[in-house]
C-alpha cells in the first residue's frame, strides 16, 4: 500500500538518490530528489513537502556534518514544523546528538537497513501530517473566534430593559459565575451568551453551544460527556463530549428547561464535581467550563411543580439575565428593522433601501410573537421580493388583523391558515414552545421547521 505524502531527498551523491528513489517510489506517494542543497528552499515553496531526508555532508572531503546542520536550520527558518531526517556515512554519536538538539527528528547511518529506513520515513510522514492537522485546527479555531467576536461585537438596543441588561452583562462577563438567560423564543439568548463570552477572560477560547431540546435521553450522556471505544455498538473510536471539548472556554446549554429528571441529576453531578465520566470509562476527567444556560420556560414555576430540580436551578442561576420581548422595546424595533434592511440589501446586492414611516408604524404596532428572529425574517423576505427603493407596509407581508387572532372569511391557503394558528398559539403561550407544541399536538422539531418556514 502506497503511503500518501511527499518527501524530499537531498544528497549530492546521485547514485544514493537513484537508489532511494527506486526503493521508495512504490511505497511513498511522491518522491522528489535533489542533488544541490541550494534548491531546497525553492522546492519547499513550490511543493507541499511532508518530510525532508537530508544528507549531512555535501563538499568533497568534508565529514563534519556542519553543512547538514546549516541546511537544517535554513529549512526550519521557513518551515519550523518540517520533519527532517538526517543521513550520514559516519556514525558519530556526538554529531547525532547535536543534530537532534538543532531540531532533527531522526538520524540514519549509511549504509542503511531498508526496512528500518522505511519505518523511520513512514513515522516521520505521520508526525508531519499530524502537525499540519493540529496547525490547521488552531488556525480555524483562531479564525472562528475572530469571526465570532466580530459578528457579535455590536448589540442593538436602547430600550431601558436592554440598557439594564447590558449593565448586568458588563458586571458579570469577566467573572466565571454561571449565568441563566431567560427570554421568549427568538429574543436572542444565544447572542447574549456569545456577547458574554466575547467580554470574558475566556474570549480567546472556544464557545460551544448545545441545544438540549433536540437531544433525546439516549443521546444526552454521549453528546455531553463523550464515550470510549467499544462502549456501545457504534462506538468505533473514543469521542470527547461537549463539556470536555469546551474545557477552558464557554459552554452554552440552550433549552435547559427541557431536560428530564434523570438528565437533571447527571447535569447537577457534573456541575458540582467539575468532572465528567465518558460512557464506558471508570475514570473521571476534570473539566473547566464557563456555563451559560438559557430557557424560555419559568424554571421557578417548574420547581414548584416538581418538574425541575431546585438544587440544579441554584447551580446554573448564580446570575440571571432577562431579555425583554421585542414588543416591549419601543424604538428598538425601528432601529433593528433598519439594521436588517442594510444587512440583507448588502447580502442580496440590492440598491440602497429605506423604510417609510407607515411601514415603521406597522412594524412598531405588530406584537412580534417570534421576536427579533421574526423581524429578521420579515425584513429579509421584503428585501428579496420588493422591486422598490422604499419599503411600504405592503412589502412587509404582515397580517393586518393581527396578531393572528382570526382566520376570517377571506380566501387563504392551508399554509396561510397554519401560519395564523401557530402564531396565535405562540402568542397565547407567551413564546413557550413546549406548550405550543403540546397544544398543536406536534413535535418540537416539526414546530421549529414550520416557524422557520413561516418566518415566525
Amino acid at each position: 500500500m502506497v503511503k500518501k505524502g511527499t518527501i524530499l531527498i537531498v544528497d549530492d551523491n546521485k547514485s544514493v538518490l537513484n537508489s532511494l528513489n527506486l526503493f521508495l517510489k512504490h511505497k511513498i506517494d511522491k518522491v522528489i530528489t535533489c542533488s544541490n542543497p541550494n534548491q531546497i528552499l525553492s522546492i519547499l515553496k513550490s511543493e507541499e513537502i511532508d518530510l525532508v531526508l537530508l544528507d549531512m555532508n555535501f563538499s568533497a572531503g568534508v565529514n563534519s556534518g556542519n553543512e547538514g546542520i546549516f541546511w537544517l536550520r535554513e529549512i526550519h527558518k521557513v518551515q519550523p514544523q518540517m520533519v527532517v531526517i538526517l543521513i550520514t556515512a559516519y556514525g558519530d554519536i556526538e554529531l547525532a546528538v547535536n543534530a537532534m538538539k538543532e531540531g532533527a527528528n531522526d538520524f540514519i547511518l549509511k549504509p542503511w537497513d531498508n526496512q528500518k529506513l522505511l519505518a523511520t520515513i513512514l513515522n516521520g510522514i505521520e508526525l508531519s501530517q499530524s502537525r499540519k492537522e493540529v496547525s490547521d485546527l488552531k488556525q480555524k479555531t483562531k479564525q472562528l473566534i475572530e469571526d465570532t467576536n466580530t459578528k457579535y461585537q455590536d448589540f442593538i438596543g436602547k430600550a431601558p430593559a436592554m440598557l439594564e441588561m447590558f449593565k448586568t452583562i458588563e458586571k458579570v462577563a469577566r467573572t466565571d459565575a454561571n449565568i441563566l438567560i431567560l427570554g421568549e423564543n427568538g429574543t436572542g439568548k444565544e447572542m447574549v451568551a456569545r456577547h458574554i463570552h466575547m467580554l470574558s477572560k475566556r474570549s480567546d477560547k472556544i464557545f460551544l453551544g448545545v441545544d438540549l431540546g433536540s437531544l433525546s435521553e439516549s443521546l444526552f450522556e454521549s453528546e455531553l460527556f463523550g464515550y470510549t471505544k467499544g462502549a456501545f455498538t457504534d462506538a468505533k473510536d473514543d469521542r470527547q463530549g461537549r463539556f470536555q471539548t469546551a474545557s477552558e472556554g464557554t459552554l452554552f446549554l440552550d433549552e435547559i428547561g427541557n431536560i428530564s429528571p434523570t438528565m437533571q441529576s447527571k447535569m447537577l453531578s457534573v456541575i458540582q464535581n467539575k468532572t465528567i465520566t465518558p460512557i464506558g470509562s471508570n475514570k473521571a476527567t476534570a473539566v473547566d467550563v464557563r456555563l451559560i444556560c438559557a430557557t424560555n420556560q419559568n424554571l421557578q414555576e417548574m420547581v414548584k411543580q416538581g418538574a425541575f430540580r431546585e438544587d440544579l436551578l441554584y447551580r446554573i442561576n448564580t446570575i440571571q439575565i432577562n431579555i425583554p420581548p421585542l414588543r416591549e422595546r419601543g424604538n428598538d424595533i425601528a432601529e433593528l428593522a433598519n439594521y436588517f434592511l442594510n444587512k440583507y440589501a448588502d447580502k442580496y446586492d440590492k440598491p440602497v433601501l429605506s423604510i417609510n414611516d407607515r411601514a415603521i408604524n406597522k412594524l412598531t404596532d405588530y406584537p412580534w410573537p417570534g421576536n427579533v428572529r421574526e423581524l429578521s425574517h420579515c425584513i429579509e423576505r421584503a428585501v428579496i421580493l420588493s422591486d422598490k427603493d422604499v419599503l411600504t407596509p405592503t412589502e412587509l407581508f404582515l397580517n393586518d388583523d393581527l396578531s393572528f387572532n382570526e382566520l376570517g372569511n377571506s380566501p387563504m391557503t392551508l399554509d396561510d391558515a397554519e401560519k395564523i394558528l401557530i402564531g396565535n398559539s405562540i402568542k397565547r403561550n407567551k413564546g413557550n414552545l413546549s406548550n405550543v407544541a403540546r397544544e398543536l399536538k406536534i413535535g418540537r422539531q416539526t414546530l421549529y421547521r414550520k416557524m422557520e418556514k413561516y418566518g415566525l
